[in-house]
């Protein structure tokens, strides 16, 4: 089996070093001095239960690489329109993509009945680029869980989860999804197979889609964002507009809004990555994020004026800072 992390950062990179310290076939695709420490040292993991490295084949031409049995993308989901080319190499007529990427994905409407079946979503996908060059038949869904961070070049520090919920748009459970799941698990990751995939990417993207912006805006830690009336009531306020949309979609949220609130509250002065992304000077996920929810409801005649009114702010944040080119 052979298995490219395209994006190989933080979370693709630990997926990475698991899955070749077991011993699979794997590759990554990077850049800059991540890539060539990688090149030159191989991959290095520090965790809490100790650390390694492994030697991992790199490249930053996919084209060198060939065909895969799969690809798991760990892009930010703006990066990767603009990253299909080189992301076509890889592809073979049975190549399954792994869509590891935070957000509402643009492959939401594949596999869904209904008058919304195989709408594309332009917030996400603009102009149907990564529909047509993919082409949504070959996804495997991958809800991502694990909190790791780039230590230094070459380095990549796992701060906890090590969960990557797996999932068919149409909900069966292939041979494709079991096959992973079953490599991954050899790795020492969790991966289950889930019938409903997008209720997780829903329960998920819930905090995503209210802390992050509200982050970015405040610069405030979650448990500051969760502890402050103000911007608890805003947060809850987005989150309930979301979970209308989704409940229109045929979602389920198996947890009520104040627990998801405390959930974020109880993991502390955590920055969320869009945060991280504004102090560092980095494109944020605002479409991905907030942007397609705001999509979501249109289509689905839902309306969100909180999250509309939150949307609009923090693109015009992004905009100042020269960080949404939109």
């Amino acid at each position: 089996m052979r298995i490219c992390v395209f994006g190989a950062g933080a979370i693709g990179g630990y997926m990475a070093a698991m899955l070749a310290r077991a011993g699979a076939e794997v590759s990554v695709v990077a850049r800059g001095p991540h890539l060539a420490a990688m090149q030159a040292r191989g991959l290095a993991l520090v965790a809490a239960e100790g650390e390694f490295t492994v030697p991992v084949r790199a490249t930053d031409d996919a084209a060198a690489l060939g065909p895969q049995d799969y690809v798991v993308l760990t892009l930010k989901a703006h990066s990767v329109p603009a990253a299909v080319p080189a992301i076509l190499p890889l592809l073979g007529p049975g190549t399954t993509l792994v869509s590891g990427v935070n957000g509402v994905p643009w492959w939401y409407f594949h596999g869904l009945e209904g008058p919304l079946a195989d709408t594309r979503l332009e917030s996400v996908d603009p102009g149907g680029v990564q529909w047509e060059a993919f082409g949504p038949e070959r996804v495997l869904g991958c809800v991502v869980y694990p909190a790791a961070e780039v230590a230094e070049p070459g380095v990549i520090r796992h701060v906890e989860g090590n969960r990557f919920s797996l999932g068919e748009p149409t909900g069966e459970r292939s041979a494709r999804a079991l096959r992973l799941a079953a490599a991954l698990e050899g790795a020492g990751l969790r991966a289950p197979v889930r019938p409903r995939i997008r209720d997780e990417i829903w329960v998920k993207l819930w905090g995503n889609l209210s802390f992050n912006p509200i982050s970015a805006l405040t610069l405030a830690t979650l448990d500051r964002i969760c502890a402050d009336a103000g911007t608890r009531g805003v947060a809850r306020a987005m989150m309930l507009e979301a979970q209308a949309v989704g409940e229109s979609l045929g979602v389920r949220f198996p947890i009520d809004v104040d627990r998801r609130i405390d959930g974020a509250a109880a993991v502390g002065a955590h920055r969320t990555s869009m945060l991280q992304d504004l102090e560092a000077g980095r494109p944020m996920e605002i479409d991905a994020l907030v942007g397609a929810v705001q999509e979501l409801g249109r289509l689905t005649g839902v309306a969100t004026p909180v999250l509309d009114t939150v949307l609009g702010l923090i693109r015009l944040r992004a905009r100042v800072a020269g960080l949404h080119p939109g």
